[in-house]
C-alpha cells in the first residue's frame, strides 16, 4: 500500500508540476478564439491599433438597460459581447449599461435632456402573439476620456425596415461606431480641412451640421479664393497647408488662376470632394404662382479640369421613379389648409448598391435636381459610388419644370434601359494637371504636372451637404426633412467621404465587416408554437430524464456485482 500511495503522491506531484509550467508559459501569451462563422468577435487590426493608443481610463455608458423587445435583447447582447472582447484588449477600458429612465418621475424630464444632446430616443412597437407592447428605448452609448466625450450611435435608421432588420445592419456597424469613437476621444485632431469659398457656395449656416460633425475629428477652417487674384503664390502655398478642401455647390465662374491653385493642391496630394451642379435650379424658386420655373445649364469653368482627371458632369438633371416626397399644400387656405405628400421625380431616392467602404450598409439617400456624371478612360481607377435606380433617365436643359408634374403616373417602359446613372464616383490614382503642357495663368515656381498617388471624390448634387433650418432659422439635422419627418442617409454618407479621404489608419474599412444574424421567422414559430415549445423546452428535458435513468441502472448494474 505504501509503494502505491507514493506513486500517487509523485503523480499528483508531477500533475501539479506541469498545470503550473503551462498555466506560467499561457500567462506569457495572449489568444483569443472566434468560433463563430462570420468572425463576428474578431477585432480588426484597425481597432486593435486604436486600443493600443488607450493608455487612460476610457469609461463607456450604454444606455440599453431594462425590460426590451426581443430585437433589442439581440442588441443590447451583441453590444456587451464586444465591449468585453475590447476590454479583453486592454483593460483601461470599462463600461457600464444604464437605464436612463428608471425613475418614473424624472422620465420625462431626462427625456428632454437627452433629446437637447442630440440622444433621440426610439419607440419601438413589437408584436408577440397578436398582443402589441411599446417600449420607448435610448440606442446610444457615450465614450468619456480624459475629459472628452463623444456620442455612438448603436442603432442605424433604415427606412422601409423592421426593427429586426434595423438590429442587424446596426450589430455589423457595431466595431466602426465604437472604434471610431474611442479614436475620437483618445487621438488628437491632426488633420485639416478647408471649407472652399468665393465662388456662391453653401452658406455656412445650411451645413453647419456637417461642420459641426466634422469638426470633432479634424480641424476645420474656412478658405477663400478670392485672395488668389492678388497673391496667387501665398494663396496656394498656405492653401497646400489643408489636407481636405469641401467645395460645395459654387454658383460663379472659377477664373483659371483660382483652377490652378486648386490643380496644384491636387497635385501635390490634397484630398478634394466636389459637390457641383451644372444646373442652375432651386426647389425655392418652384413657389411662385405660376408653380414652374426654368431649369438651364450653366458654367463653372471646371469641365477642362474634370475633364483632365477623368469624369464629366453633364447639364442634364435626372428624372427617377424611385423618388422622395415632397409636401405640397391643398385644400383651402386658411385653417383648412392640408398637406399632402407627392413623389417628386427630380429628387431620386438613391439606395446604395456599391460594397465600397463608403457606401457599405448607408440607409437611403435623397438628391435634388441631380446631374449625370460620365467617367472617361485617363488611368485614373474610377468606382461609382452613388447611382439612380433603373427606372431614371437623364433631362437635357434648358426645360420647364412644374409642381404639376406630382400627379404624372410614368410609364416604366419610357425609362427602359435609361437607368443606373451615376452620380457620385471615387477617383483614384497620379492625377495629371489640367496646365500640363499649357501656359500658367500665374507664374508659380513649384509646379508639378504630374502628381503623387491621390483620391478625391465627385458628387454632382451640392444640395447632398445642406441642412434644412427650423421655424427659428436654427440648423437641422442633415438628412432630416422637416416636411416629410424623414431622416436621410446623407449625413453618414458625407461623413464617410471625409473619413476615406483622410482616414490614414484605415478605420473606414471596418464598415465592409460582413456579420450575419439568423433571424426567426415569427409567422412560422406563432403557427408552430407549440410544437416550438416542446423542442425548445421539453425535448432537453426528456433527454436529460432518459441520461438520468440511463446512469441510475448501469450504476445498479455494475455495483449489484
Amino acid at each position: 500500500m505504501v509503494p502505491t500511495k507514493n506513486k500517487n503522491l509523485k503523480s499528483l506531484v508531477f500533475i501539479i508540476a506541469v498545470l503550473v509550467i503551462l498555466n506560467g508559459i499561457g500567462s506569457q501569451f495572449f489568444h483569443r478564439f472566434d468560433l463563430t462563422q462570420d468572425k463576428r468577435y474578431t477585432l480588426s487590426p484597425t481597432s486593435l491599433s486604436i486600443l493600443k493608443e488607450v493608455k487612460e481610463p476610457l469609461i463607456v455608458d450604454v444606455f440599453l438597460k431594462g425590460q426590451f423587445p426581443g430585437e433589442f435583447k439581440k442588441l443590447q447582447t451583441e453590444t456587451q459581447q464586444l465591449l468585453e472582447e475590447f476590454k479583453a484588449y486592454n483593460k483601461s477600458i470599462t463600461f457600464q449599461f444604464v437605464n436612463p429612465i428608471e425613475n418614473e418621475e424624472e422620465r420625462d424630464t431626462i427625456i428632454q435632456s437627452f433629446m437637447e444632446r442630440g440622444l433621440t430616443p426610439v419607440n419601438v412597437t413589437v408584436e408577440d402573439k397578436g398582443k402589441q407592447t411599446q417600449e420607448v428605448v435610448f440606442p446610444w452609448a457615450i465614450a468619456t476620456y480624459n475629459g472628452r466625450s463623444v456620442k455612438v450611435p448603436l442603432l442605424k435608421n433604415l427606412m422601409g425596415a423592421s426593427t429586426a432588420e434595423k438590429v442587424v445592419s446596426s450589430v455589423q456597424h457595431l466595431e466602426y461606431a465604437f472604434a471610431n469613437a474611442f479614436n475620437t476621444v483618445s487621438k488628437n485632431k491632426e488633420k485639416k480641412v478647408a471649407i472652399i469659398k468665393g465662388n456662391g457656395e453653401l452658406h455656412d449656416l445650411l451645413m453647419a451640421d456637417f461642420i459641426k460633425q466634422v469638426r470633432e475629428n479634424y480641424y476645420i477652417g474656412t478658405f477663400t479664393l478670392d485672395s488668389v487674384a492678388k497673391k496667387p503664390n501665398e494663396s496656394l502655398s498656405y492653401l497646400k497647408k489643408y489636407d481636405l478642401a469641401v467645395i460645395a455647390k459654387p454658383t460663379e465662374k472659377f477664373s483659371d488662376e483660382e483652377k490652378l491653385a486648386l490643380d496644384q493642391f491636387v497635385i501635390n496630394g490634397g484630398k478634394t470632394l466636389w459637390l457641383v451642379d451644372q444646373v442652375n435650379i432651386e426647389m425655392d424658386s418652384l413657389y411662385n404662382d405660376a408653380g414652374a420655373t426654368l431649369a438651364y445649364p450653366f458654367d463653372l469653368n471646371l469641365n477642362d479640369l474634370f475633364f483632365k482627371y477623368g469624369v464629366r458632369i453633364n447639364p442634364t438633371i435626372i428624372k427617377d421613379v424611385m423618388a422622395a416626397p415632397i409636401a405640397l399644400a391643398t385644400g383651402e387656405q386658411g385653417s383648412a389648409t392640408q398637406y399632402t405628400q407627392y413623389p417628386w421625380f427630380y429628387s431620386p431616392l438613391v439606395y446604395p448598391s456599391s460594397t465600397n467602404p463608403i457606401v457599405s450598409n448607408v440607409d437611403a439617400l435623397k438628391f435634388q435636381f441631380v446631374n449625370s456624371i460620365d467617367t472617361l478612360k485617363n488611368g485614373i481607377k474610377k468606382t461609382v459610388l452613388l447611382q439612380s435606380s433603373p427606372y431614371s433617365k437623364a433631362v437635357g436643359t434648358p426645360v420647364e419644370v412644374s409642381l404639376n408634374m406630382v400627379t404624372d403616373r410614368p410609364e416604366q417602359s419610357a425609362f427602359k434601359n435609361t437607368g443606373n446613372i451615376p452620380i457620385a464616383v471615387l477617383l483614384e490614382g497620379q492625377f495629371h494637371s489640367v496646365y500640363e503642357n499649357r501656359v500658367l495663368p500665374f507664374n508659380e515656381k513649384t509646379f508639378k504636372s504630374i502628381g503623387k498617388n491621390n483620391k478625391m471624390i465627385v458628387v454632382s448634387d451640392g444640395d447632398i451637404i445642406r441642412n434644412q433650418l427650423d421655424k427659428n432659422f436654427q440648423p437641422l439635422e442633415l438628412g432630416y426633412d422637416k416636411w416629410t419627418n424623414k431622416l436621410y442617409g446623407n449625413k453618414e454618407f458625407m461623413m464617410n467621404c471625409v473619413n476615406y479621404l483622410l482616414d490614414d489608419n484605415g478605420l473606414i474599412n471596418i464598415r465592409s465587416k460582413a456579420v450575419n444574424l439568423p433571424l426567426l421567422d415569427k409567422e412560422k414559430v406563432y403557427t408552430n408554437y407549440t410544437v416550438s415549445q416542446v423542442i425548445t423546452v421539453g425535448l432537453p428535458i426528456v433527454i436529460l430524464g432518459i441520461f438520468g435513468l440511463a446512469f441510475t441502472y448501469i450504476r445498479r448494474r455494475k455495483y449489484a456485482k
